[in-house]
């Protein structure tokens, strides 16, 4: 028996998640990640575009900076003011209404949110990860997702890190061991992926949930 009632009006088996792209960037050592973070964004804006022309949902994963408020929106005007460092690429980036969001207070996306919940409803079985930074909260994401058995897409060209050699290697081990798709943004054809997500029926997430219901 559905149990969203009509709170969830998307149904998607891939959903767009773009991690920490509206931040201040106020920590030390910022500046370095601003300089691989906004070119970045750039092309992540371009393929949040096409995911929504394709039906699928853009879920911001956003760190709640320790203040432990539900207040999303607050923190969006407090990235994109004149005084944050990070104000190019949340504005950018700045989510439209008929975006989804989860506050997060650790690294992954999936430790202590709503997450796993908003994604059940949704029905994905294949994510796209994106945003900052490659190899902390992008990484401990992926792990989570794999472990949940979700089927990855990190697009190489749509995540950054510190420096280049920091987000190649965690590129290169959700490739290896997370069985990622690393490809280019260019070449990530939403609509392809959910057709094939749903020709496949029953995904891993929804078997292990069907097992449970048992």
């Amino acid at each position: 028996m559905p149990r969203d009632h009509g709170s969830f009006p998307d149904r998607a088996r891939v959903a767009l998640l773009l991690i920490d792209v509206i931040n201040a960037l106020d920590f030390p050592g910022s500046s370095s990640l601003l300089e691989q973070a906004l070119p970045m964004a750039k092309r992540l804006a371009v393929l949040k575009r096409r995911a929504k022309a394709a039906g699928v949902p853009s879920i911001y994963v956003n760190d709640n900076f320790g203040r432990w408020k539900s207040d999303f929106q607050h923190i969006v005007r407090h990235c994109t003011s004149k005084s944050a460092q990070g104000a190019a690429i949340s504005k950018l980036l700045r989510p439209r209404s008929n975006d989804y969001f989860v506050l997060k207070p650790m690294h992954s996306g999936f430790y202590s949110t709503t997450l796993e919940v908003l994604l059940e409803y949704l029905h994905v079985e294949t994510l796209i990860l994106t945003g900052i930074a490659t190899n902390i909260c992008v990484l401990f994401t992926a792990d989570d997702a794999y472990m949940r058995d979700y089927t990855l897409y990190v697009p190489r060209d749509c995540v950054a890190a510190n420096t280049a050699k920091e987000n190649t290697s965690a590129l290169d081990q959700m490739k290896l061991i997370l069985k990622a798709d690393i490809r280019p943004s260019e070449q990530i054809d939403c609509r392809k992926i959910a057709r094939a997500a749903s020709r496949n029926g029953l995904n891993g997430v929804e078997r292990k949930r069907a097992d449970q219901r048992l």
